[in-house]
């Protein structure tokens, strides 16, 4: 790897991880964007598991006391169905594949609240989520925005919506970096995962990145963040469409 591309990821972390700290997704997103233009796609979802999983898990613990424990039990309980089908499955899809898979999130952010309720206190809506966010963050590298709709339209604060989504993907993430580095291990060693040297430099920058985004947040009011969020979504899902179209 070289120099400067060891310096792009490190940076995107550290931007990435800021503006995860803020809004509970779309900092994923863009890392999983840029990892991919730079490292085989593999080694790119490892990374990025690996960076996420510390993040969201960091993010869950500075918003402790506002982590929903029922919504999280129920979503872990779909997300473990989904693990079952995906492990028997074995099925890893090409970039282009995870591009699409991608910036089909956006469509679901302009739903109309009278068409569909999408709310994650709901009966059986945890454990959807979980399931088809499992399924999703394991194929694709992320899932934020998918599970952030069974959480937007609830009325809990930003930062139980932070808060508990955090803990969730700190799960996906997990499942993620198992599904993706156990065909790399098998095929190629160790040596055919990200140099142990760049995911520990990331880590720290991850952590910072959290931390600064939380103070940000903790200025917003719950109007501004759920506006900012629908915008977001979209313009990264947007860019990954084109992508996945070129």
């Amino acid at each position: 790897m070289s120099p400067l591309s060891a310096f792009l990821i490190l940076a995107t972390v550290l931007v990435t991880a800021f503006i995860s700290g803020i809004f509970g997704l779309a900092g994923g997103l863009i890392l999983m964007a840029v990892l991919t233009s730079l490292l085989p796609l593999a080694a790119a979802m490892v990374m990025h598991g690996t960076v996420q999983m510390v993040s969201n898990g960091y993010r869950a613990f500075r918003l402790r006391g506002h982590i929903n424990w029922q919504v999280f039990r129920r979503y872990a309980l779909g997300s473990a169905f989904a693990m079952a089908i995906l492990f028997w499955l074995a099925w890893r899809p090409e970039k282009q594949v995870v591009y699409f898979l991608i910036s089909t999130i956006a469509v679901f952010v302009w739903i109309p609240r009278s068409w569909i309720r999408l709310d994650a206190r709901l009966p059986g809506q945890a454990e959807f989520a979980g399931f088809v966010a499992q399924g999703l963050n394991t194929l694709a590298g992320v899932a934020g925005p998918l599970v952030q709709l069974f959480f937007i339209r609830t009325d809990m604060t930003r930062q139980a919506i932070v808060a508990t989504e955090a803990t969730t993907q700190t799960l996906s993430h997990l499942v993620k970096i198992v599904f993706w580095s156990l065909p790399v291990v098998t095929a190629a060693g160790i040596d055919g995962l990200p140099p142990a040297w760049l995911i520990l430099a990331a880590i720290p920058l991850s952590m910072t990145g959290t931390t600064l985004g939380g103070k940000v947040l903790d200025a917003m009011n719950d109007v501004n963040f759920k506006a900012w969020m629908k915008w977001l979504v979209t313009a990264v899902c947007a860019y990954m469409l084109v992508r996945a179209l070129g």
